[in-house]
Parts: structure tokens; sequence; C-alpha cells
């Protein structure tokens, strides 16, 4: 297919790598210039604007940073819903709060151009693979369409409902993971500090009621776990600063919604004090260093 694709960070440039590979043609813009110089070298064509990534095109595929650079992209007087020809499915792959992305479909549909929002899960590893999972919101109709297209850069796409509830499950999803991460940081060093060795609670909680992702997985405490950031100074992974991101848009959907997440804001002021505290570079397991001081006890 002729596909445009709007956005070439870190998770965008390899999104259009695996479209590369799956043999569609590829028109690419970005505001940065050697972004885009990347990708031609990669095979890829070079779009002049946002309007013209939208000319020649049957899909165009966004992936941006926040809800304030979608409305721009799509909104914005020479925007995709301005440019995109009527029948044009456009993909947007950013996370945003529900609210822009139900308002931006419903723009794009009184064009006549069917939209999903279709944020992701998997990070750049993910991205890098092809196994990114998609959490799609729209019309099933257009959910069929987008998938062919999807599958190119992902192994699990789910249709979460209708506009808006792509965004709806990732930030929901993400903020119980940021308080799972937060607990488990809680436990793990509270058992380290009344003498437990990590490793041996670790294990405990792995095969009892504590179990999660973030203690069996993706366990935060240096040393417990190879291969994880916690292994490598907590570099690599999903951002701290990303996380505090879409805590802070699940804080302000839930106020919208009147809808009270109590562990959620608290979730969301902790990982602003981490940030503040500079680390919002690192991954967002590092959180646990709000509750560790010195160096981490070692033990046999």
């Amino acid at each position: 297919m002729r596909i445009g694709f709007i956005g070439l960070g870190h998770m965008g440039n390899p999104m259009v790598r695996n479209l590369l590979k799956h043999k569609h043609t590829l028109k690419v813009y970005d505001v940065v210039p050697d972004l885009v110089r990347k990708m031609v070298d990669q095979g890829g064509k070079a779009a002049e604007s946002i309007a013209d990534t939208a000319k020649d095109v049957d899909v165009v595929i966004t992936m941006l940073p926040s809800s304030p650079h979608v409305r721009s992209v799509y909104m914005g007087p020479s925007g995709l819903i301005a440019s995109a020809p009527p029948g044009t499915l456009l993909i947007d792959s950013s996370t945003i709060d529900p609210l822009t992305a139900r308002e931006v479909e419903m723009d794009t549909r009184a064009k006549n151009c069917p939209m999903v929002d279709a944020p992701v899960s998997g990070g750049v590893g993910g991205a890098e693979a092809g196994t990114l999972t998609f959490m799609v919101g729209g019309e099933k109709a257009d959910y069929e369409a987008a998938r062919p297209i999807l599958e190119c850069m992902g192994k699990n796409i789910v249709h979460c409902g209708g506009p808006g509830n792509g965004q709806v499950a990732k930030i929901c999803n993400n903020m119980m993971l940021a308080i799972e991460m937060i607990a488990t940081s809680e436990g793990m060093t509270l058992a380290a500090k009344l003498g437990m060795d990590p490793k041996v609670f670790a294990g405990i909680v792995n095969t009892s009621s504590g179990r999660c992702w973030s203690s069996d997985t993706y366990n935060p405490y240096p040393g417990v776990l190879d291969g994880v950031p916690a292994s490598r100074g907590y570099s690599g992974g999903f951002g701290s600063d990303l996380m505090l991101k879409d805590l802070t848009l699940v804080t302000d959907a839930a106020k919208s919604a009147r809808h009270p997440v109590l562990l959620g804001a608290i979730a969301q002021q902790v990982y602003q004090k981490h940030s503040a505290d500079g680390n919002g570079g690192k991954d967002f397991s590092s959180v646990i260093l709000q509750y560790m001081t010195g160096s981490p006890p070692t033990r046999g």
C-alpha cells in the first residue's frame, strides 16, 4: 500500500522500517530533517509537509508526542483533515487523551476519512522487533481496514471499541502498571531494610499473592533479575517522564469523567517528584530510587 507516515522518533523510525520490510511504499515527514533523511536512506520518500504526506497515499499513520501535536497535525489549517482526500484511512498511534482522540475522529469522519486511534505497548524494543501491541479504537470496519497494516508492525492487534477507546485502554493499563511498580518498589525496599535478601523475597512474592508483572518480569530492585533496566542502571526501557505523561493523561481524563482514581493520583505525584529529582530520562522502574538511600545492601 501507499502509506504516509508522520513522526519519525524513537518509535516511528522502527515502525517505518517494518512497513518497508513488508514492501509498502512509504512517504515520510518529520519536523526534524535528519530523521527524514535517515528514512529516505532506508527506502522511504521524503514528504515536503504534512499536507504533502497525505497526497497520493491510501493511509496516513501518525506517531506524535502529545495531544497538542495531534491537534495541530490533524486540525491545523494545512493539517491532515484539510489535506487528505476523502476515503484516506487515518491511523493515530500517539498516546493522547481520549477526548482529543474522539474530537479528531469526529472531524475526520465529517471529511469522509475513516480514522482509528491505535496507541501501542511494547516500547522501542517491540517496535524494532515488530511485536507491538496495538489497542485500537474506532468503528469495526475501520479497525478491519487498519488491521493488515498494523500487523506489519505488531503481533497483538486488539479492537477496544469505539473511537477513543484505544487511548482509554492505554492510559488505564499504564496507570495500573505505575501503581504496581510503586507497590513493588515499596515492598522490595522494606523487605531489604528489615534484613531480608531481595532475591529470596522476590521468589516468595512471585509464588504468592503479591505477584505481578513488576515483580516477576521487570523487578526494580538491582540484582534480582538479569536483563532488566535495574540491572543496567535503569537505562533504556520506558522512561519515567513518559510514565508521568500517561499518568497525567489518566488523572485529567478521570477529572473529566468525575471518577475517583485515588492511587492513580498518588502515583502521578510520586512520578512527578521522581522526575523533578532528575530521573525523568531513566526507566520508570527507577522509581524505586525514591525509597533507597545509598547503595543497595548486598547479601549472600
